[in-house]
């Protein structure tokens, strides 16, 4: 039972930016949207805001517009077992407890070791490989993941975000100058991890080195780019990917670009309307995935093979395929500029 339930109840008139607010701060990726009289009108999850976000809805918007308006609740009275057993028939982390009226009488939440126990059966896969030749001559004699960003190597602050929501299973995909990521990681016991290795011996590709795995994971799971710094909650996405039944989930996130000309609309020779520099919004690939064991079938033994690839293999067979975008830090260092802003954003304290 969690004693402070009445801080995740939310109205419909609250904005997403209060809702994010509200389910980060309490950590607990839920709310419920109840009326003046605490009566049940439906159910927020992190999830359902994303999907918002995907849609063009702006922060400001009233949480009614994303919220469950079904959502799932028992009544009060019955005994404690049952309602954990339906949450486990159900897959629910959450079950809202009202009365006769549909007032909210308490908010039970699975242990908090039943959901680190499931957290850890998920592997990370992390592609380290990649000669990283815009950032020479920094990578002329180290691998990029293992550029130092603070105090540790880019690579190994990835590990400890991932390691910090339960995930301590990890694959690292080596390639290049890969003797001195398997010296420094070994086998991850001194991190307090679990670390293995596939190594390429040709360039394969973000998707392609999935090849190599000797064992097929048994639960969704998580691939990243290994020169990625980012604060993304790793629970929400793995939630996010189980709750809308993906073979394969991306993060994506929002790229802004203005055109520096007026830009003209036509009908044959008539001029319709100027639209001076305007500003175009676009999702980008994040180089942040989830998948889904079966998915490894539509991976080719030992070729080049992208992750844009596989996704796009995925909706060619009309399989299941998500967006999931991410409104938390994110940087890809890949230039020179970037490595000095990681550097500078982490040494300052600013992260």
């Amino acid at each position: 039972m969690m004693e402070n339930w009445k801080d995740i109840l939310i109205t419909p008139h609250t904005s997403i930016m209060k809702t994010m607010k509200i389910i980060d701060e309490t950590t607990l990726q839920f709310a419920v949207v109840v009326d003046e009289y605490t009566h049940i009108l439906g159910t927020v999850t992190d999830g359902d805001i994303r999907r918002g976000l995907l849609k063009g809805l702006s922060l400001d918007t009233s949480i009614q517009e994303v919220m469950n308006d079904l959502p799932v609740y028992e009544q009060i009275g019955k005994k404690r077992l049952y309602y954990y057993e339906l949450m486990k028939k159900l897959k629910l982390k959450q079950l809202p407890i009202v009365n006769q009226e549909k007032q909210i009488q308490d908010i039970l939440f699975l242990d908090d070791a039943e959901q680190q126990a499931f957290q850890k059966k998920n592997t990370v896969i992390l592609m380290a490989g990649g000669l990283g030749t815009r950032l020479r001559p920094l990578t002329d004699h180290v691998p990029k993941p293992m550029l130092k960003v603070g105090d540790k190597p880019i690579l190994e602050t990835i590990i400890d975000s991932f390691k910090g929501f339960g995930f301590t299973n990890f694959i690292l995909s080596v390639n290049y100058k890969k003797d001195m990521i398997k010296d420094y990681f070994q086998d991850g016991r001194h991190l307090g991890v679990n670390i293995s290795y596939i190594e390429e011996t040709k360039r394969l590709g973000t998707a392609g080195a999935l090849s190599l795995l000797s064992d097929k994971p048994g639960h969704p799971f998580f691939v990243m780019n290994g020169d990625l710094l980012t604060k993304i909650n790793y629970d929400q996405l793995l939630n996010f990917h189980n709750e809308t039944n993906s073979a394969a989930t991306m993060c994506v996130r929002e790229y802004e670009y203005q055109i520096p000309y007026g830009v003209l609309a036509t009908e044959n020779h008539r001029l319709l309307s100027i639209e001076e520099k305007p500003i175009h919004k676009s999702f980008v690939n994040a180089g942040i995935y989830v998948l889904s064991p079966d998915v490894l079938k539509s991976v080719p033994q030992n070729e080049f093979f992208d992750m844009p690839d596989l996704f796009k293999q995925l909706m060619n067979e009309q399989q299941e395929v998500s967006a999931f975008p991410l409104r938390e830090y994110w940087l890809d260092i890949g230039r020179m500029d970037d490595y000095e802003k990681a550097n500078y954003e982490f040494s300052g304290g600013f992260l």
